[in-house]
C-alpha cells in the first residue's frame, strides 16, 4: 500500500461519524464559539503524539502497533509483558465504547426523522444497531471493502456539502458572537478548554491506525510518518472549517442543544427534504462505522489469544465459518450494554481509558527506546526531541485532569483491574514476574 491509499484509509478510520456528533458537545464544553480552541489544541496534541507514533511505527513497522512498541520498550520478557497485556486490556474496553458512540449517534439522528422517539426508544435503537452489526459479522464480512469505499465517499460528500454551504451563507456576526468573558483565563476557562480538547481528540483519534498495518505499507520508514502527520493536518483544517460553517449559519446558542446538528444545519439552508437526505446518509455512515469498528477490534484479542498472549477463550473460532466467534459476541454484547451511557460519557470514558493505559505509556516508551534500546533502528526521528514527547504527555495530563474525578478514578480502577488480571494469568502460566521467583526458588532447593 502506497502513501495515498494509506492516507485515505487512515483518514477514513479517523473521521467515522464523530464530527457529525461532537460539535454541540464541544460548544457546550466552553459555552461559545471559543470552543474552536479545542480543535486547535487537539490538533497540536495529536501532532506531537503523532510524532511519537511515527517514530515508533517507522522503527517497528510490522503489524501489532502499540502491543509491539510497549513490549520492546519495556522488555519483551519483563515489564513489557505487562504493558502489552494492558494494551490488549484497554482494547476490550475501548472497542465497545467506540462502537456504542456510533450507535448512540445513529439513534440521535434517527430522532430527526422520527421526532416522537423517546429517550428509552433511542436506547433501544442504539442497542439494536450494535446487535445487528454483530449478527452481520456472524454472517459475512466479504463486503468490507465496498463498505469502506462507500463510507469514504459519503463522508467526503457530506463534509464538502457542509463546508461549501456554510461558506456561501456564512455570517461572521453569528459565528463569532462570543459571550461575555469568553477569554477570561480563569479555572472555568481551562476546565472548559480541557473538556473541549478531550472531545476533539475523539474526532482526531485514529491517526495511528496506519501503524497497526505497518507491515502492509510500502517504504514504511517514510510513508508511516507522512501518513500520520498529513492525516492530522488535513482533518484539522476540515474540522475547523466544518465547525465554522455550522456556527456561521446556526447560532451557537441553538447549536449547543441540537441532537442532529448537521440535519438542523441542512434544514436551515436547503429545507427539510435536503435535511432528511443528509440524515439518511449520516445514518448509513453511523451504522457502517459501528460495523467497521467491531470488525477491526474483534481481531485484536483473537490474534493475541491465538499466539498465547491473552485469555485463550478469545481465540475460539466458529466451527464452519472460521472467524473469531467468542470475540465477536463479546464485543457486540459489550457494545450493546455500553449504549445505556450518554454520548458524552462514552467519549470521555474512551479517551481517559486510552490515556491511562496506552497514550501516556507510549510517550515514556519512545524515551525508553532511545535511552535503553539503542540497537533498535530509528529511520525516522522526531524533530526537536524531546519537546514533542513532553508536549504530548502534558496534553494527555491536561485532558485527564479536565475530564472529571469520576472518569479519572474509573480509568485508574480499570488499570488496577487490568494489572490484577495480568498477575493472575501470569501466575498460572509462570510468566513474568512469577517466573523469576520460580527460578529463585528452584536454585535454593
Amino acid at each position: 500500500m502506497g502513501l495515498f491509499p494509506a492516507l485515505a484509509s487512515n483518514m477514513l478510520n479517523m473521521v467515522g461519524v464523530g464530527p457529525f456528533l461532537t460539535v454541540p458537545l464541544i460548544l457546550a464544553a466552553m459555552g461559545g464559539p471559543q470552543a474552536l480552541l479545542g480543535w486547535i489544541l487537539g490538533a497540536l496534541i495529536a501532532t506531537c503524539d503523532g510524532l511519537v507514533w511515527a517514530e515508533l511505527g517507522a522503527a517497528m513497522p510490522g503489524s501489532g502497533g502499540s502491543y509491539e512498541y510497549l513490549q520492546q520498550a519495556f522488555g519483551p520478557q519483563s515489564l513489557g509483558r505487562l504493558m502489552g497485556f494492558l494494551f490488549l486490556w484497554q482494547v476490550m474496553l475501548a472497542a465497545p465504547l467506540t462502537a456504542a458512540s456510533g450507535a448512540v449517534g445513529f439513534a440521535d439522528y434517527a430522532r430527526y426523522l422520527v421526532t416522537s422517539l423517546t429517550p428509552a426508544e433511542q436506547k433501544v435503537i442504539a442497542i439494536g444497531v450494535c446487535l445487528l452489526a454483530t449478527f452481520l459479522l456472524y454472517r459475512d464480512i466479504r463486503s468490507i471493502g465496498r463498505i469502506s469505499a462507500t463510507l469514504w465517499v459519503i463522508l467526503m460528500v457530506a463534509m464538502g456539502v457542509i463546508v461549501w454551504g456554510g461558506a456561501w451563507h456564512f455570517h461572521a456576526s453569528t459565528a463569532f458572537s462570543f459571550p461575555p468573558g469568553a477569554f477570561h483565563l480563569s479555572s472555568k476557562f481551562f476546565l472548559g478548554l480541557g473538556a473541549a480538547t478531550l472531545i476533539s481528540m475523539y474526532d482526531y483519534s485514529g491517526y495511528f491506525n496506519v501503524c497497526l498495518i505497518g507491515g502492509e505499507i510500502k517504504h514504511p520508514e517514510k510513508n508511516i510518518p507522512r501518513c500520520v502527520l498529513l492525516s492530522i493536518g488535513i482533518l484539522a483544517i476540515l474540522y475547523v472549517a466544518m465547525s465554522l460553517s455550522i456556527i456561521g449559519v446556526l447560532p451557537w446558542q441553538e447549536a449547543v442543544h441540537s441532537h442532529a446538528i448537521v440535519s438542523d444545519f441542512m434544514e436551515r439552508l436547503y429545507g427539510i427534504r435536503a435535511a432528511q437526505i443528509m440524515t439518511i446518509l449520516i445514518l448509513w455512515v453511523a451504522f457502517a462505522s459501528v460495523f467497521c469498528v467491531l470488525l477491526g477490534y474483534t481481531r485484536v484479542p483473537y490474534a493475541a489469544a491465538a499466539e498465547g498472549h491473552f485469555f485463550s477463550v478469545f481465540g475460539r473460532v466458529h466451527r464452519t465459518r472460521n472467524f473469531p466467534s467468542f470475540s465477536v459476541l463479546f464485543m457486540g454484547i459489550a457494545s450493546a450494554a455500553a449504549c445505556l451511557l450518554t454520548l458524552e460519557d462514552l467519549i470521555k470514558g474512551l479517551i481517559v481509558i486510552q490515556i491511562v493505559t496506552q497514550f501516556a505509556a507510549q510517550c515514556i516508551a519512545v524515551i525508553a527506546i532511545r535511552q535503553r534500546r539503542q540497537h533498535i533502528s530509528r529511520p525516522f526521528s522526531m524533530p526537536l526531541y524531546p519537546l514533542p514527547v513532553l508536549i504530548a504527555l502534558a496534553g494527555w495530563i491536561f485532558i485527564l485532569a479536565s475530564s472529571g474525578a469520576v472518569y479519572v478514578l474509573s480509568g485508574f480502577a480499570l488499570l488496577v483491574f487490568g494489572i490484577a488480571a495480568y498477575l493472575w494469568r501470569a501466575k498460572i502460566l509462570r510468566h513474568w514476574p512469577w517466573e523469576r521467583q520460580e527460578a529463585i526458588a528452584d536454585t535454593t532447593r
